[in-house]
């Protein structure tokens, strides 16, 4: 199959660029990527489209799919009153199965192919996540959530219970493949001592990335040191050895100069969840700041605090947040980036997030109903800011146009 227009190409410097050109699809991957001519007669596309790797979004709940627009809450109450009760109902094998499979045809109409994802604390509901994200080839990593306290009772498991479940999840669905299972306690506050411990040695065996939120809200921040003898959030995730380069931190908004200086030393990744964060009037990351202390970012939609399931939305939130604190803010460019390669280095996939011969075809067919590729603005730039999911025409996982 031969998919041709205009090819969001990784530019290597954290930007994306546009090159005419075709990509050759067999067997499911990807064969050929040319540059430099756009064929007069291809299977898919043409001169007018814009031919784009899958986007990526690293950090979302799955069970929060149908709570998008609970609004007006600090994050703690939003949990209890809102987040708790959606999740309880994961009890339910067929629930969650059903649910999952909601989650992703969503996400896929909006362009997502693949996800860092958290599931709730119920072992049979993580694995029918698992098993259908799996089953439909959405490349990722899927979490049980670990949380022995500070939750509702149904909420809550014995530690070695949650360990034992959470190992059996990454026999099943190694870090190695392309759907894997997260190691994924929820946060500090709802993690004991010995929850977290656990958890961080169990990653280290299974090589498995680790999830968890940090420093989203002022008043978490407080609870954690009150719970944890004064400590620091970081530090409390540190001792349980659970930072390093495979680390994906949601939120990681109100930090100190020296946590985002160990942050860098361990290779570990804030996931940026700018909607989430307004939504929820949680804060803003200073962004600049972040990166001048060498932290590593991925962007992530974060829904269901977050309430834009389209990637392009929370990239464009990223220049949005920047701009409206003063910060510097990045360009188109590093935007597309954000959510295509950048993701996938972030998330340690070689895999995803670009045009590269011999990677799983996961590709997006997007035809703008607006001139784009004149020369008075920037095309990736009015993308961005125009940007209309219906120009959303094929989204194709492994080779295969998925509806």
């Amino acid at each position: 199959m031969i998919v041709a227009g205009q090819l969001l190409i990784d530019g290597g410097d954290g930007h994306s660029i546009l090159r005419p050109g075709f990509v050759r699809v067999d067997d499911g991957r990807i064969a050929e990527v040319i540059e430099g001519e756009i064929p007069r007669v291809a299977d898919v596309g043409g001169e007018g489209f814009l031919v784009s790797p899958g986007f990526i979004d690293a950090h979302l709940h799955l069970p929060q799919f149908d709570m998008i627009g609970a609004h007006g809450m600090p994050l703690l109450r939003w949990l209890s009153d809102i987040t708790f009760p959606s999740e309880m109902k994961w009890a339910e094998e067929s629930y969650a199965r059903d649910m999952t499979k909601r989650a992703c045809s969503q996400l896929l109409s909006k362009g997502t192919t693949a996800i860092a994802a958290y599931a709730t604390v119920h072992h049979r509901g993580a694995r029918a996540a698992l098993d259908v994200a799996s089953s439909i080839g959405m490349r990722g990593v899927i979490g049980q959530v670990l949380m022995d306290r500070e939750a509702p009772p149904e909420l809550c498991g014995t530690v070695d219970r949650l360990l034992d479940e959470a190992k059996q999840l990454g026999e099943s669905y190694p870090a190695t493949e392309r759907m894997a299972a997260a190691i994924t306690p929820r946060f500090a506050i709802s993690c004991s001592e010995e929850l977290l411990d656990g958890a961080g040695r169990l990653a280290a065996e299974q090589g498995a990335m680790v999830q968890t939120h940090l420093a989203e809200t002022q008043n978490e921040c407080s609870v954690v040191e009150q719970l944890f003898d004064g400590r620091r959030y970081v530090d409390v995730y540190d001792s349980a050895g659970l930072l390093g380069e495979r680390s994906i931190l949601g939120h990681g908004i109100h930090l100190a100069r020296s946590d985002l200086i160990r942050l860098a030393s361990r290779r570990s990744v804030i996931a940026h969840c700018p909607t989430a964060n307004t939504f929820l009037r949680s804060g803003a990351m200073n962004r600049s700041e972040w990166i001048d202390a060498s932290v590593r970012l991925a962007v992530g939609s974060d829904i269901g605090a977050g309430y834009e399931r389209s990637m392009v939305r929370v990239a464009r939130a990223t220049i949005e947040t920047a701009s409206a604190i003063g910060d510097d803010f990045p360009d188109a460019a590093a935007a597309w980036h954000g959510i295509t390669a950048g993701n996938a280095d972030a998330l340690g996939w070689t895999d995803a997030g670009r045009l590269k011969v011999g990677s799983p075809a996961d590709l997006l067919v997007i035809e703008p109903t607006i001139p784009w590729l004149g020369p008075m603005v920037d095309p990736l730039a009015t993308l961005l800011w125009a940007w209309d999911d219906r120009w959303l025409k094929r989204t194709m996982l492994r080779g295969q146009f998925v509806d």
